[in-house]
C-alpha cells in the first residue's frame, strides 16, 4: 500500500523528548512535595495525555491531578520544551517524504502550542502541512481524538493515510479512525505493546520506516 498521507506522532517518534519530560515531571512532584527515585517510572508518561498518566501512575484525584499539570506546564514552557532532540535519520526521511508528494502532518497527544514550537524550533515545519495536538483545556487529549480533527479539519482520506507512532495510543488512535498504522520499535512502547495493540507494520529504526514508506518493494 503507498500511502499520499502521513501523520507522525511527535515524542518518541520525531524526537526523543526524555530528559525534558523527566525534569518537567520531578520539578511538578517537587511542587506537591513528592520525590521519585525511580526515573523508570517517569518515562511511562512519555505518550499518554498527561492527565490519565497522573491518575494512573499516582492515583492522583482530579484536583491534584490539574495542580500537577499546571506546574509540569509552567517548566516545560520555559525549559523542557527544549531539553529534546531529534532521532537520527529524522530530516533526511521528512525531506525524502516531502519530495516524493506525501502529504505530512503531525498529529500528537502534546499541547498543540509546545507541539509547534517543538517542530519550529528544530527546522521542521516546512515538511509538515499541519501541526495537531491537544488542547490545554482538555476537550482535545486522547490520540484519537487529534487525529479525527486532523482527518476532519483537513479533509484526509483515511484509506489513503498511515499513522506512526511508538505507543500503543498511536495504534489504537488510528484503528479508532480506520487508519493503517506503523509502529516503531526505537521510541518508548515495546514490540510486544505495538503488536497488541494492532500495527499494520513494524520498523525498528528510521532508515527502515524511510524504505518502507517510499519503496514498499525493498522492505522485506
Amino acid at each position: 500500500m503507498s500511502y499520499t498521507t502521513i501523520l507522525f506522532d511527535l515524542d518518541g517518534t520525531l524526537t526523543e523528548p526524555a530528559k525534558g519530560i523527566v525534569n518537567s515531571l520531578e520539578y511538578a512532584l517537587e511542587k506537591l512535595g513528592r520525590v521519585e527515585e525511580d526515573k523508570e517510572k517517569l518515562l511511562q508518561f512519555i505518550g499518554p495525555p498527561l492527565q490519565e498518566s497522573f491518575k494512573n501512575v499516582y492515583a492522583f484525584t482530579e484536583e491534584e491531578t490539574q495542580q500537577a499539570i499546571t506546574y509540569y506546564r509552567s517548566y516545560f514552557a520555559e525549559k523542557g520544551i527544549f531539553e529534546n532532540q531529534l532521532y537520527d535519520g529524522i530530516v533526511e526521511l521528512l525531506e525524502a517524504l516531502k519530495k516524493s508528494g506525501k502529504q505530512l502532518f503531525v498529529a500528537t497527544s502534546k499541547p498543540e502550542n509546545f507541539a509547534k514550537q517543538i517542530i519550529e524550533h528544530f527546522g521542521l515545519a516546512p515538511y509538515f502541512k499541519a501541526v495537531v495536538g491537544a488542547t490545554l483545556d482538555n476537550r482535545r487529549s486522547k490520540k484519537s481524538e487529534v487525529i479525527a480533527h486532523a482527518l476532519k479539519s483537513y479533509q484526509i482520506v483515511p484509506a489513503d493515510t498511515v499513522m506512526i507512532g511508538d505507543r500503543k495510543f498511536d495504534i489504537l488512535g488510528a484503528k479508532d479512525n480506520k487508519l493503517a498504522s506503523i509502529g516503531v520499535l526505537y521510541g518508548y512502547g515495546s514490540k510486544k505493546e505495538l503488536e497488541n495493540a494492532g500495527a499494520t507494520a513494524l520498523v525498528a529504526n528510521v532508515s527502515e520506516l524511510k524504505t518502507y514508506l517510499i519503496d514498499e518493494t525493498k522492505y522485506p
